[in-house]
């Protein structure tokens, strides 16, 4: 592998994945991108993320599997412009606020919608389990939109409401709504306008908006011809893929 620039593995369409894309733009650093699903991880894939997860990141001798130990590592390794407010018990706040999105909005977002409508049909082939989605759409998702309508701001970001300056907690909470969209489900603006706003706040800016065209074509595209499809439209594709041709059950349960 001849790369030299940090390379992160794993597709334009995992709101984990988003999230080190947005951090890594948001700290003014190059990449490239190995996009593959991680069920078409090959076995060098899976000695570097024994969960079969993404993303990856490949730093030099640095090997990092799960995004929130990547962001960590991109915020000390590169401080400025940091990630995370000022303080410890704001700090404490933005780390909740990424911990909420990752395991609660990542169950029920990706795991019980997205999984459910994308995924299993593209992927593996199956039907969705429509009690599972409705239990998503109509519970699960509700829930979490109500707590959320009672915690941020109506305006700005969650530490920035006068400038919108976006924190890791920001990229975390939107990106998983992205998911949602790709899965046909949309916030409801009339029940959580904070919650919508600031959805669109957040995936409007830059970080996050640079990367929509890429992922609209890999949710277009075959999975086969994703690669090839992302490089011709301009995609930071690394030399070296981790992929594989036939898809491969992680250890969760998909």
């Amino acid at each position: 592998m001849t790369d030299r620039l940090p390379t992160v593995i794993g597709s334009y369409l995992s709101p984990y994945v988003r999230k080190v894309l947005a951090c890594l733009h948001l700290k003014g650093l190059a990449y490239r991108i190995d996009p593959i699903v991680p069920f078409y991880g090959n076995d060098e894939f899976a000695r570097l993320s024994p969960l079969r997860r993404v993303p990856v990141l490949i730093d030099g001798d640095v090997v990092l599997a799960d995004s929130s130990v990547i962001c960590a590592y991109l915020d000390e390794r590169y401080p400025d412009p940091p990630l995370l407010p000022q303080g410890a018990a704001l700090r404490a706040r933005a780390r909740w606020f990424e911990e909420y999105a990752d395991s609660r909005l990542g169950d029920t977002i990706v795991w019980h919608l997205y999984n459910q409508v994308v995924i299993r049909r593209f992927v593996w082939g199956e039907a969705p389990d429509e009690a599972l989605l409705r239990q998503a759409r109509e519970v699960e998702i509700p829930q979490s939109l109500d707590y959320l309508e009672s915690e941020l701001p109506a305006q700005g970001t969650l530490f920035d409401p006068q400038h919108g300056t976006l924190s890791l907690a920001d990229v975390a909470l939107a990106a998983f709504f992205r998911n949602a969209a790709f899965a046909r489900y949309s916030i409801d603006a009339t029940r959580w306008p904070r919650s919508a706003g600031f959805v669109d706040r957040v995936l409007g800016h830059p970080a996050l908006a640079t990367l929509a065209p890429f992922e609209v074509l890999s949710l277009r595209t075959p999975i086969a011809q994703v690669r090839d499809a992302l490089a011709a439209a301009g995609a930071p594709i690394s030399e070296h893929s981790f992929g594989s041709d036939a898809p491969q059950r992680g250890l969760f349960k998909t």
